[in-house]
């Protein structure tokens, strides 16, 4: 099992990060929290969790430990899978998810595309009971889970929209409806990547 890879960062998107190690470059699936945070580093660190199935083998990577633990969890649940839980720390991010777990805040996951009410209070129940049990979370609800600031990316031209267009379609969104939705946000005032997905994710 791959713990963590540390190297040079060949590549980074809002959904994915190529990490270059002793002249292999693996491919890992990140959210947008970890992408926000890794966001203009040309190397480090980056924890993994592998995900193996029969037509695949997946590296989901994380900037921080209590993202990852909060994905571990989440794919515990029946019915979310590694994409989906992708998603939603992509959504809301580890800080939040915390605080949406916590206080039993279901409206907060159901507006994460593809989490339906059942599926919501799901989470809710099995998660407030393994955090419960966890060490590493003792304190954690309502405590702080930032990590530290995420670093927003460079907005204000057509290169954040062009991401945030990427990432969502790379989520698997309908394209037209993406660049809809983001057409909606640019009028708003809404235009780092990191603003465009988050707000994005809530409309698609």
């Amino acid at each position: 099992m791959i713990h963590h890879l540390s190297g040079r960062f060949v590549e980074l998107s809002p959904t994915h990060l190529v990490v270059e190690c002793a002249g292999v470059g693996y491919m890992v699936h990140i959210s947008l929290h970890t992408s926000s945070a890794l966001a203009g580093q040309v190397e480090g660190k980056v924890l993994i969790h592998a995900v193996y199935r029969e037509d695949a083998q997946l590296l989901f990577g994380f900037s921080e430990a209590t993202e990852r633990s909060l994905f571990v969890m989440l794919t515990s649940v029946s019915g979310v899978g590694a994409q989906t839980a992708r998603m939603i720390l992509s959504g809301l991010g580890p800080s939040e998810l915390v605080q949406v777990i916590s206080s039993g805040d279901v409206a907060s996951l159901k507006a994460v595309k593809g989490i339906g009410a059942k599926t919501a209070q799901r989470i809710l129940v099995d998660l407030q009971d393994k955090m419960g049990k966890d060490p590493a979370f003792g304190s954690a609800l309502g405590g702080d889970f930032s990590g530290g600031a995420a670093k927003e990316f460079a907005g204000g031209d057509n290169t954040g929209r062009s991401d945030a267009l990427g990432a969502l379609c790379n989520l698997g969104f309908d394209r037209k409806r993406v660049e809809t939705v983001l057409d909606q946000l640019a009028g708003e005032g809404v235009d780092t990547v990191e603003e465009l997905v988050r707000a994005a994710l809530k409309r698609i």
